[in-house]
């Protein structure tokens, strides 16, 4: 071997953790990490009397297959003394040209009952009229699967979780109408940062710390 092709061999050794370049650019740029966020906004064609929700949902991902960790940050809801748990999903289409209704139905890429698409995230309980909670999902913001471009959705009601007995639930929990939504971009880390150290302050201040 010549020495030219001994200095290649040493080069790809070196390089093994090295992110290859089919990897997309913002991932690339951001240490192998995709971050994405959605800007919650009322429906424009939400009735009067309910809650005009508004607030964030951030995303992050390590390629190519990392957990998808998702913060969500709503604020606008009554103040109750029994506050109603409040269904979150990924909606098929990033279209708000009809206010929330135009987002279709959830994302269902396999063609599965409800609960288990990969958007259904679940029931949040505000607090004070906020909900500030980090989860985990089985959404991907990477391959042809991913749920950049499309809306996240809040509803008006609970989500029965697929146990409801009838064709609804089944196919979205019976969440009732929604009041607020967003469409998904991808964001830089900068906004994820500020927010989820906002995220981790409030906890200590809610457990006393």
């Amino acid at each position: 071997m010549n020495i030219l092709g001994a200095a290649v061999l040493v080069l790809l050794a070196g390089c093994q953790q090295c992110v290859s370049t089919d990897t997309p650019p913002d991932v690339r740029q951001n240490n192998s990490t995709l971050y994405a966020a959605c800007k919650m906004r009322p429906s424009t064609s939400l009735p009067e009397g309910l809650p005009k929700v508004y607030g964030q949902v951030l995303f992050k991902q390590d390629y190519p297959e990392g957990e998808l960790k998702v913060l969500l940050q709503f604020s606008g809801f009554p103040t109750e003394s029994a506050p109603v748990p409040r269904a979150v999903h990924i909606h098929q289409f990033g279209d708000l040209s009809q206010g929330c209704d135009s987002t279709g139905g959830h994302y269902n890429p396999h063609s599965v009952h409800h609960p288990d698409h990969p958007g259904d995230f679940g029931n949040f309980v505000a607090q004070k009229g906020k909900i500030n909670t980090m989860i985990e999902s089985e959404a991907t913001l990477f391959t042809g699967l991913s749920v950049i471009g499309r809306a996240v959705v809040i509803h008006e009601g609970e989500d029965d979780l697929g146990r409801g007995g009838d064709a609804g639930s089944l196919l979205s929990g019976n969440a009732g109408r929604r009041l607020g939504c967003c469409i998904i971009g991808i964001s830089p880390p900068s906004l994820w940062n500020m927010k989820y150290e906002v995220y981790n302050k409030r906890k200590l201040v809610d457990a006393g710390m």
